[in-house]
């Protein structure tokens, strides 16, 4: 014996179906602190505090140096991907999309240059907004704002580096003086 439904319920069972489907697509649970990647502007790995209580990224930089290439402005700047490695540098450059006024968790209120950028964590990809700025005398060389994780991850804030410590390794050691 078949069973027939009417076309009303066949919607109703459709959008149904396709509503689950999408909440199959479970967010990747990361730690409080995570190693990340900013392949685009060839760091291949940086450790990022996880904090939701800032609505923007942050990136440490320094020798800051905007500039024009054909009309767009751009900026040039250099990473120290690792604390307390002065031997690692990185160079990039990026388009600059905004300035914006950022207050920090100080209060301190600065204008500072944003680029968008892909980031990669554990095997998500995707484009960030990251704020540049001397972080010189915090912990983290960056870190990963609640707009950049909105929607596509959930933080543990009882654990630490859940997509794995691989990209710590990428560096090499330094030389011990003899």
């Amino acid at each position: 014996m078949a069973v027939e439904f009417s076309g009303t319920f066949q919607k109703e069972l459709h959008f149904l179906l396709r509503k689950m489907s999408k909440l199959k697509q479970e967010k990747m649970v990361i730690g409080w602190r995570e190693w990340l990647a900013l392949p685009d502007l060839g760091i291949q790995a940086i450790k990022a505090k996880v904090d939701t209580g800032a609505r923007t990224s942050a990136l440490h930089t320094f020798g800051l140096e905007p500039f024009d290439k054909d009309g767009s402005p751009k900026v040039k700047f250099t990473v120290h991907p690792l604390q307390r490695r002065k031997d690692i540098e990185v160079c990039c450059v990026a388009d600059v999309v905004d300035r914006r006024r950022v207050t920090s968790s100080a209060g301190q209120s600065e204008k500072r240059y944003v680029i968008q950028t892909a980031v990669t964590l554990g095997t998500f990809r995707w484009p960030i907004e990251l704020t540049l700025t001397n972080r010189k005398s915090m912990r983290f060389r960056m870190l990963l704002g609640r707009v950049a994780i909105a929607g596509r991850l959930l933080v543990d804030p009882a654990k630490s580096y859940l997509s794995g410590r691989r990209l710590s390794k990428l560096y090499s050691r330094p030389k011990k003086k003899s």
